[in-house]
């Protein structure tokens, strides 16, 4: 849609140059620990699965194999650069957000991420991908997205300005409930939240 090509050069412009990058890898461990804490919370045990759609080169994977050994991890990118390059030893397989019901997924993971890939999608993939993950929800997901009342750095091409909400809504349409900080949860572990582990807006 955009005509962006996620190849190697946007991953060093984006990810690795100091300079442009949008997260220091100090940030990005800070992510992944708070969602595997998140996840653990309401599940009471260790994260055992993890999927990350929209994974990029699997940034995510090396930290969770270090805090987590015994999880597994599933990537799913759309770049063919991305899965040649880190396929096999990251765990990542080529496929979309808007796409994920013609993929082979499992019914259920500890841990569901889309980090920094939700500005990005038109609405018709972004609702789509959504209601394929909120039953695959089976402790927390991570849904990191920006809306038109944030100040956003970084790669700015195709970035959807969308109201909050519009994310809030597509959210709930899809069986999501918001934490916080990113953070949501779906079916029963939302319907045994207490009142004041929701946004007051949900």
């Amino acid at each position: 849609m955009t005509g962006k090509v996620y190849d190697r050069a946007y991953f060093d412009r984006w990810y690795r140059r100091a300079q442009s990058r949008i997260w220091t890898p100090i940030e990005v461990e800070r992510k992944v620990r708070l969602a595997v804490a998140a996840a653990e919370l309401v599940l009471g045990r260790t994260v055992r699965s993890v999927l990350d759609v929209g994974c990029g080169e699997g940034s995510w994977q090396p930290i969770l194999r270090r805090l987590r050994p015994r999880a597994t991890y599933a990537g799913v990118d759309a770049s063919p650069y991305v899965v040649a390059r880190f396929g096999r030893h990251r765990h990542i397989r080529l496929g979309t957000f808007g796409g994920l019901q013609d993929l082979r997924l499992r019914s259920s993971y500890d841990l569901v991420v889309a980090c920094d890939v939700l500005h990005y999608l038109p609405t018709g993939d972004l609702a789509n991908g959504l209601a394929v993950l909120a039953p695959r929800t089976g402790g927390v997901a991570y849904l990191e997205a920006y809306t038109a009342v944030d100040e956003v750095s970084g790669d700015r091409r195709g970035f959807h300005r969308r109201a909050p909400s519009t994310y809030r809504r597509l959210m709930r349409e899809a069986g999501f409930v918001g934490l916080g900080l990113h953070l949501y949860v779906a079916g029963r572990i939302a319907r045994d939240m207490v009142a004041l582990e929701r946004w007051p807006s949900w």
